[in-house]
């Protein structure tokens, strides 16, 4: 099959041939399914294992980046003659009337149509320097789905706030679903997601394959901190400067926000970075001017101490039900009389974390304006409320290839985890902050803004 339309190999030029071609190509595509329903061998799982391996090669060969391993062909040499690569049909797209088969190359040494140089460029490609990154986000996928939300997921879940999947979207992907869980469980190591560039910074996003409801589990805790450990690790060696850590991967009872990979390495060099000063500064900075009272709801973490603290010093009082977090709270002395023990929900400003109840909203009063301090959304009830988003900035104009949406956040957000590591390389700061550590949050806010990054609006 010969692609006439595009002159490289991008993603792009796997979906997109002049319209004859198009016939020619599904046509050809549909023989070994006409095949199976002729000879009554047809089954829905079988068809689908072919359409995604035909869909998979093909996207494969258009995607621009070489990285099916030399040693695979070392180990069985005949596999040259079975599957492409990258480089081989780039040669197709710049030589034109070379390397013409798509998948299977033996036709092509055949006929004698193999571009002369496929092997070299294979090799240069191989041989390319890595790029290293400056500052890494590691963050961890939340749903089974969630990995069709990532940038080498699929685009059009990409480039979209999540939500869960529809439940016939999640009929008709299941065997991809299970597969990618597969997957998951058997490769052990942190993968990276997306690549950006800012100013002088190289950026690079790292999921860790475990899911919410894993790093819920006490039993997990220790294998997934092994995974985070490894990539801290990881991502020195490569010379990273800052590793900012996203969601639960920050977690007080996984690894005390981050302090355990410190104290198991005190002379690590990379910057670990939890966002939390950010965090309360955008959380802060949401809250409406004339705001003389909040409730402070959900479980308590190091945000929502540094919250109720800044909050108190400025005369706004801070509200808890919970006679626990209160005394709690209270040990800290510089929150003086402003924080209040109460059985009252009528506050309109709810600053909220993890562990926000469904019934605990129905109390809300109409018109309540939701603000969470923690790194996961509650789950919104009521539609007579205004939900916020979680601590966020909207990313300069200036940051290059940020074309997916950061988990449920609008395209062009990013959690201020992953701001605040950003922030961190640019300003040079040679400290960690994680563990009971908290930055100076205006210093902080103050640092974002020159930097570029804009708050996001709440309504009054």
């Amino acid at each position: 099959m010969v692609c006439l339309y595009d002159t490289s190999t991008i993603t792009l030029a796997a979906l997109v041939h002049p319209f004859a071609e198009q016939l020619m190509y599904f046509s050809l595509m549909a023989i070994p399914l006409m095949g199976m329903v002729i000879s009554g061998t047809i089954s829905i799982l079988a068809a689908f294992a072919y359409i995604t391996y035909i869909d998979f090669m093909n996207d494969m060969g258009h995607c621009n980046i070489e990285f099916i391993p030399q040693w695979i062909y070392t180990v069985f040499p005949p596999l040259k003659y079975l599957l492409y690569t990258p480089t081989f049909h780039s040669r197709h797209h710049t030589q034109f009337r070379t390397n013409y088969s798509l998948f299977v190359p033996l036709y092509d040494y055949i006929y004698g149509t193999v571009d002369q140089s496929t092997d070299d460029v294979y090799e240069t490609s191989l041989a390319r320097q890595e790029e290293l990154p400056d500052v890494v986000h590691l963050t961890h996928l939340t749903t089974v789905d969630s990995i069709y939300h990532l940038q080498l997921g699929l685009a059009s879940m990409a480039s979209n706030p999540y939500k869960p999947s529809k439940w016939y979207l999640m009929v008709i992907m299941w065997p991809a679903t299970c597969w990618s869980m597969i997957m998951t469980w058997v490769y052990g190591h942190a993968f990276v997601s997306e690549r950006n560039a800012f100013k002088k910074l190289k950026l690079q996003s790292w999921v860790v394959p475990r899911y919410n409801m894993q790093y819920s589990s006490n039993s997990r805790r220790k294998g997934i901190n092994n995974l985070i450990e490894e990539a801290i690790l990881k991502a020195e060696k490569k010379g990273a400067k800052v590793l900012s850590l996203g969601l639960r991967n920050q977690h007080e009872e996984l690894n005390m926000n981050g302090e355990l990979y410190i104290q198991r390495h005190p002379q690590l060099r990379i910057k670990i970075v939890d966002g939390s000063s950010l965090a309360a500064a955008i959380v802060l900075q949401s809250i409406p001017k004339e705001t003389t009272q909040v409730i402070l709801r959900g479980k308590l973490s190091k945000v929502a101490s540094t919250i109720a603290l800044a909050l108190c010093q400025k005369g706004i009082q801070v509200i808890t039900v919970n006679k626990n977090e209160y005394m709690k709270l209270k040990q800290n002395e510089e929150l003086g009389t402003n924080l209040v023990l109460s059985e009252s929900y009528n506050q309109k400003i709810w600053l909220v974390g993890d562990g926000l109840t469904e019934k605990e909203q129905l109390k809300a009063s109409k018109g309540t304006i939701f603000i969470p301090f923690s790194p996961l959304p509650p789950r919104k009830v009521r539609e007579d409320c205004y939900y916020h988003a979680t601590p966020a900035m909207v990313a300069p104009k200036s940051l290059e290839n940020l074309h997916s949406c950061e988990n449920w956040l609008e395209r062009r957000v990013m959690s201020a985890a992953r701001v605040a590591g950003i922030v961190h390389a640019l300003e040079g700061w040679d400290v960690h902050e994680c563990g009971n550590s908290v930055f100076n949050t205006e210093k902080v806010w103050e640092a974002a803004l020159q930097h570029g990054f804009r708050p996001l609006t709440v309504p009054t």
